[in-house]
């Protein structure tokens, strides 16, 4: 019998060049295809796909690693013959943002933005690039989530140099790339990453390999086109940033824009920052015509504290910056089996050992209450030297009086407590207690500083911590 014509073309066709594989992220299983487990090792969930990329080629036409002598060795330098480049940043007009960078936005930079829906990226991006467009800076905002109708009807509340700045809705990470290369901005704002897809890839948008290889590919065109490049990330339900940790890595810097979409008030955060101080924090006030600066949070949280039962005054310190911020509780006799214990704004972990500190060192029991702390207008205090505040705030909820503040004034603090029930130095008293003594809330309660500082009453343990703020008895006993 005959063979069939068409099934002999059909043979000599071309396979498609298959142009990605998957990787297991625990054994380095490399396989053509996606499956739930991996064949090597049987782990779940852990291929991941990766583009294919064909060895680089020598001279003599050889793979590169196809043996030690077709690669050049490279010759190292000392330190001191590197040059020395002095970068001139990029002001964003915003100073809280500009502080929190540590100064401006530095030029062929990666920078991760995350935060909740609805948290304000968007706008706090939109209103960078709108002075940075009205500085002389080019720049290009690329949208994967919205149209360009509709980045425009925000850009509108923004004002009229926002209008300026050039957009471009796509999420092709090719087409995006080409666009880079034609226009040449000075800043570009990814919004955001997890909408960027590639065509070396056949995973959806958003998975770890496309995440991954569309961040690598933007980092290498910022260095080489020096563009700084801000990229909006999303996060998970734990606040966390999604997508895989060689994310983080990879940027410059990370900043995690924090607070709660029913509060005005939000903070942003450098998790990470190579060109400046990480632990900066930036306080914005959310109102209908976009964000705003607020240069003294202190002023707003004190003018709203009101010394009444539960509530004293912590002198934190964010970064450089002293502020002031109020802390909150209720404690309230429970009826369940297991008592409460809810936070906003803290650890609740960290609650957990100041209440178990109070109970074995301070006479304070509260095992059959629940007990509910929270830190005013949305701010999240992640330093130990608020465990005097979280402790005091509990005793005066607990015993139904402020605590003793000067003509009236809530009670200001600060101090971390250790598991001993001493009273722990931490660092920057002097500017926690001038920055207290500004408002006039001295005397401070706090730990002995190696210095004698007006408005401090030093305290080496939680029982005299107790004792100068409710004036309980020499034994601590709370009534």
């Amino acid at each position: 019998m005959g063979r069939d014509p068409s099934s002999a073309a059909l043979s000599l066709r071309p396979m498609a060049k298959i142009r990605s594989s998957h990787v297991c992220q625990t054994c380095g299983h490399v396989a053509m295809a996606w499956t739930g487990k991996c064949p090597g090792c049987g782990e779940w969930n852990t291929l991941v796909e990766t583009v294919r990329r064909p060895p680089a080629k020598s001279a003599g036409g050889r793979s590169a690693g196809a043996g030690a002598a077709t690669t050049a060795a490279a010759r190292p330098v000392k330190l001191r013959e590197v040059t020395s480049v002095q970068v001139s940043r990029l002001a964003t007009g915003i100073g809280e943002l500009d502080r929190v960078l540590g100064g401006g936005i530095v030029p062929g930079s990666l920078i991760l933005l995350g935060g909740s829906p609805g948290i304000g990226k968007s706008t706090i991006t939109g209103m960078a690039m709108a002075n940075l467009q009205a500085g002389g800076a080019g720049t290009l905002y690329v949208s994967g989530e919205e149209s360009a109708s509709q980045v425009r009807l925000r850009a509108e509340r923004l004002g009229p140099e926002a209008l300026d700045v050039r957009v471009l809705a796509e999420n092709s990470l090719e087409t995006i790339l080409a666009t880079v290369e034609a226009e040449s901005p000075s800043v570009v704002v990814i919004d955001s990453i997890q909408t960027v897809h590639s065509a070396d890839l056949s995973g959806t948008p958003g998975s770890v390999g496309q995440v991954r290889e569309a961040a690598n590919r933007l980092a290498e065109a910022a260095k080489r086109l020096d563009v700084a490049m801000i990229l909006v990330g999303h996060v998970t339900k734990e606040g966390s940033l999604a997508g895989p940790r060689v994310l983080e890595h990879l940027v410059d810097c990370v900043l995690q824009f924090d607070g709660e979409k029913e509060r005005t008030y939000r903070t942003l955060r450098a998790v990470k920052n190579r060109f400046g101080a990480t632990s900066e924090v930036g306080v914005f006030e959310m109102r209908s015509g976009g964000l705003t600066e607020v240069t003294d949070p202190s002023a707003r949280f004190v003018e709203e504290a009101s010394g009444a039962t539960g509530s004293v005054v912590l002198a934190s310190m964010e970064g450089t910056r002293p502020v002031l911020v109020e802390v909150q509780a209720l404690v309230n006799p429970s009826e369940l089996e297991i008592p409460r214990r809810v936070v906003n704004g803290i650890d609740r972990n960290r609650l957990s050992m100041v209440l178990a500190v109070l109970a074995r060192h301070g006479g304070v029991g509260l095992g059959t209450s629940d007990v509910f702390v929270s830190v005013v207008g949305g701010v999240r205090i992640d330093e130990p030297g608020g465990d005097l505040a979280v402790a005091l705030a509990v005793v005066s909820a607990q015993r139904g009086r402020p605590a003793a503040g000067r003509s009236g004034r809530p009670l200001a603090c600060f101090g971390e407590l250790g598991l001993t029930g001493d009273l722990r130095y931490v660092g920057h008293a002097d500017r926690r207690v001038a920055e207290a003594v500004k408002f006039g809330l001295d005397p401070v309660v706090g730990p002995p500083s190696g210095e004698r500082l007006a408005g401090l009453a030093p305290c080496s343990d939680v029982r005299q911590a107790l004792k100068a703020a409710f004036a309980t008895s020499p034994q601590g006993a709370v009534a």
